[in-house]
Order: structure tokens, then sequence, then C-alpha cells
């Protein structure tokens, strides 16, 4: 199975993956998902579950498709997780709100947690409105603005004016996208979740070259992955560039005129699961191979990693360990 190591090149593939946690790591391999979290007296506290059927099914493996489906169960496990994390690692807290609860009728526990699901439904809902009005709304208001005031980011050839505003467009939201980044980083236990990200990174990668799985060895290994979320979200900013690019020269093609402010936004809209799964896709190459091509499609997540994945410490890693050895394939384990 194992090839011999070049340079940076790995001694094996794998698919396991990973997200860090509050004081801790989920490792996601293609049969078990696993977590390791430290508990306030040091322990760490390991569960795990087998994956469940949902990216079996034959359509969940098509291409772009799978990138949809994979993005949606990402997302879903690991909130549980993150969930399940603060749980063990903030028990005082959650021990708290409990106690609240049953001070109450049984009547009146149940309408609070009617009413804490209400309220995690609108925070979503709120969460997802945001993201569109940063990632979406607002770049293509702030260029209508700009092109009033700067006649030549409309320029008046047609594809030219698609490029200009898709560059314009593109580049306002990463910038949005490292701001946001720099402005989390800031804050302590948001810095230490970033480090677990480090730990998560090192751990797989001493894996995929082939090392034995100990502190000292992961403790060596680079904490930039191409394989990694942040990557993903880079990427998928970028294909947004080149497919916002095709959406007036269609449009005019189609109906004679390109679409106006709100409705370009809409569409781009539409299009975000074709942008989730062809990013996913170049993700995928990217971990597969290590070629010039890959190595430019991965430039940009490896530099926005500078910022979401830190140096861990031993602790971290010995979690990492943890989860990550409950994940690994039996086939792989023999071998």
């Amino acid at each position: 199975m194992s090839k011999e190591c070049k340079s940076n090149s790995c001694q094996r593939k794998t698919s396991i993956g990973g997200q860090a946690l509050i004081e801790g790591i989920m490792m996601r391999g293609p049969h078990m998902t696993a977590m390791a979290v430290r508990d306030p007296d040091g322990k760490i506290v390991l569960e795990k579950e087998e994956n469940s059927v949902d990216g079996k099914r034959k359509i969940a493996k098509l291409p772009i498709i799978r990138g949809v489906v994979n993005f949606i169960a990402s997302m879903r496990v690991g909130y549980k997780y993150l969930m399940r994390s603060a749980e063990i690692a903030m028990p005082e807290e959650v021990t708290e709100k409990k106690e609240e609860s049953a001070e109450g009728t049984e009547g009146e526990a149940k309408k609070s947690s009617l009413l804490m699901n209400v309220i995690m439904v609108i925070a979503s809902v709120l969460g997802i409105a945001l993201a569109i009005g940063l990632f979406i709304m607002l770049p293509s208001f702030i260029y209508k603005w700009c092109a009033e005031l700067l006649p030549f980011l409309a320029p008046k050839h047609p594809a030219l004016h698609s490029l200009v505003k898709s560059v314009f467009e593109g580049f306002l939201k990463i910038a949005v996208l490292v701001g946001y980044m720099l402005l989390v980083r800031l804050m302590k236990d948001i810095k230490r979740t970033f480090q677990y990200h480090g730990a998560e990174h090192k751990t797989i990668f001493c894996y995929e070259h082939g090392k034995e799985l100990t502190v000292e060895n992961v403790r060596g290994e680079r904490r930039f992955h191409p394989r990694c979320g942040t990557s993903f979200l880079i990427l998928m900013l970028i294909v947004g560039i080149f497919i916002s690019f095709l959406i007036d020269p269609i449009s005019i093609l189609a109906f004679g005129q390109a679409p106006v402010t709100w409705l370009r936004a809409l569409i781009r809209l539409l299009l975000l699961p074709l942008m989730m799964g062809l990013g996913y896709e170049l993700i995928k190459i990217a971990g597969k191979y290590d070629n010039r091509f890959t190595r430019i499609i991965s430039a940009p997540g490896m530099w926005l990693q500078r910022i979401t994945v830190l140096e861990p410490d031993d602790d971290m890693i010995e979690c990492a360990l943890a989860a990550f050895k409950e994940v690994i394939p039996k086939e792989e384990k023999e071998d």
C-alpha cells in the first residue's frame, strides 16, 4: 500500500478528517467517528460511534453532489460534537442550566426546552442570513456603489464589466473572511480551538507519512494541510469568482441584458451548491496528489491556515491521537 516517501509527499493517503472542538478534537474516518475531550480534571474523555449510512447512497457519491452532501453532513456532525464537547469541558455551566430547568414544574421544563429549540432554530436562520448578507448581498451592493463613484470599475464592454465585477466582489468576500478570522482569533477560547486544529492536522500528517503515532512524531509535523476546511472555504470563494463571471454573459445572451443587483445576488445564492461541489472536488484532488497544479490551488488555503491553525501543546496532541486511533480502518490497522 505504501510508496517511498519523497520530500513532502506521503507514504499513505487517508480520507480521515477532523474538527477542533472545545478542549478536544473530533476525528471522522470511513467507518467510525471519535471524539477526545479533556474534562476539567485534565482527563481525556473518549466517545465514538459508527458513521451513518447517509453518504453511502449512490447519488451521494457522484462528483459535485458528494461535496454538498459531505458539507451538510460535516456541519450536522460537527455541531453535535461541538455541543457534546462543551458538556464535557464545561460541566458546571451545563449543570447550572439543567438545575434551572429542574426548578420549575414538568410542564414548565417542557416549555423551556421547546423555547430553547425555537431559539436555536432562529439563531441558525439568523446566522445563515448574516452569512448571505456578508458574502453575497453586501459585495454586490458595495460594487454598485463604488462603480458609480469610479467609472473605470464599470467598463462598457459586457464581458470586461462582468470580469471586473466578479473579481472585485470576490476579493471583497476574501477580505471579509480574513478580517473575521483575525478578529475571532483574538478570543482566548477560539485561540485554543485553533491550537487543537493544529493538533488535528499534525496527527493526520504523521499518519500519512507512515510514522508511528506518538506525541514526539506528531510534534515534528507541519500544521498546514491541503484538505483543511479553511482551504475549502477559500476555494469556494475563488470558484465563486469564476462562476460569477459567467452570470452576466449568459444573462445577456439569454435575455438581452445583465440581471439587476438583487437578482444577480439571488442567482449566486442558488449557485452555492455548485460552488460547494466544485470546491470539494478541488480539495479532494489537492489531498490526493502532489504536483504543481495542486500546489497552486492549495496555496491560498495554506496561507489562510496561518490564521486558523496554530501550534498545539502536547496535551492537545494527546487528544488528537486518542481520537485518531479509534477511526483508523481495520484493514489499515492490520497493514
